[in-house]
């Protein structure tokens, strides 16, 4: 099979498509013909060789932690899906490839889109995770802080599902998108707690930190401690701070109901993910750069030639 791949760790032109053994179910799984892959940060991490510790790239890897497609050869013990069935989830093994493993799923929807299923595995359990560990009370108010990405855009709209008040940081040019999902915008940067106040004048239960980008220290004062704000971005100033940070890594548990709950609101007209832009595989670098900007609004997906 043909599939996106790269040999050693560097810059996205590192990437580029190449033959593959196919991967095969086991048990408890899947095997899908892809039809979109999901692009994620931590794709481009992986890549770059941030969070590889120094190891070098034991062999030629395939990019990708989610995926959507069509079902294709299903594993022992498997019995809520069959071949033909269009699903989409996390992957094993790298998603931007002709085929992949799951290893969670749920049925696509008729009403979305290959590209758009493939782009919620990821962005919906972090959500999800996250929101479970904040426990804003019930009516309370969240402060999304990079709501206008693929996490922040799942997160808003599961807040607003679970009836918070929903504030999110972004750019200016995406505040009427996050006005469309239901959060009331505001922008990041300096002056960012006396903007939320003016917006939240009653307060922050709680803050969602996507971005980084040394916000925590304000998230901490508008939440009144940083045992009230998590973060999936800030790695170097969350212990310091005492913030909660966490990154699906092993241990954590995840929250892959998220799936099946993205689905059901989905069909009710309550949740989107949209595809800023979607590339070829012989394009994926291209995709890994715009990821690595960080302004990307929704999700980017790659799709095979």
């Amino acid at each position: 099979m043909k599939a996106v791949q790269y040999s050693e760790y560097g810059e996205p032109d590192v990437l580029h498509v190449a033959d593959a053994e196919e991967p095969h179910a086991a048990a408890g799984e899947v095997r899908i013909a892809v039809r979109a892959a999901g692009v994620n940060a931590f794709d481009w991490k992986l890549r770059s060789g941030m969070v590889a510790g120094g190891e070098p790239l034991a062999a030629p890897a395939i990019p990708g932690l989610d995926a959507a497609g069509v079902v294709d050869e299903v594993g022992d013990g498997v019995t809520d899906v069959a071949a033909g069935d269009a699903v989409f989830g996390p992957v094993r093994g790298g998603a931007a490839a002709q085929y992949a493993v799951l290893t969670r799923w749920a049925a696509k929807p008729d009403g979305l889109s290959f590209e758009e299923a493939a782009g919620l595995p990821v962005p919906t359990e972090t959500a999800k995770r996250v929101l479970d560990l904040l426990a804003t009370p019930d009516g309370g108010t969240v402060l999304v802080n990079g709501a206008a990405g693929g996490v922040g855009s799942a997160a808003v709209q599961f807040a607003r599902a679970r009836g918070l008040r929903v504030v999110g940081t972004a750019s200016e040019r995406n505040h009427d998108y996050l006005r469309s999902l239901g959060a009331e915008p505001v922008t990041y940067g300096e002056g960012l707690v006396e903007r939320v106040r003016a917006v939240a004048p009653d307060g922050v239960d709680r803050a969602f930190d996507t971005a980084g980008r040394g916000a925590l220290p304000d998230l901490i004062e508008l939440t009144g401690g940083p045992e009230h704000v998590v973060t999936i971005a800030d790695f170097q100033a969350a212990p310091g701070l005492g913030v909660r940070l966490t990154a699906g890594g092993s241990g954590e548990r995840r929250a892959w109901e998220a799936l099946g709950e993205a689905a059901a609101l989905h069909a009710e007209g309550r949740f989107s993910l949209p595809v800023e832009r979607s590339f070829p595989f012989s394009e994926a670098a291209e995709a890994h750069r715009l990821s690595q900007e960080g302004h990307v609004r929704g999700k980017l997906t790659l799709v095979p030639d």
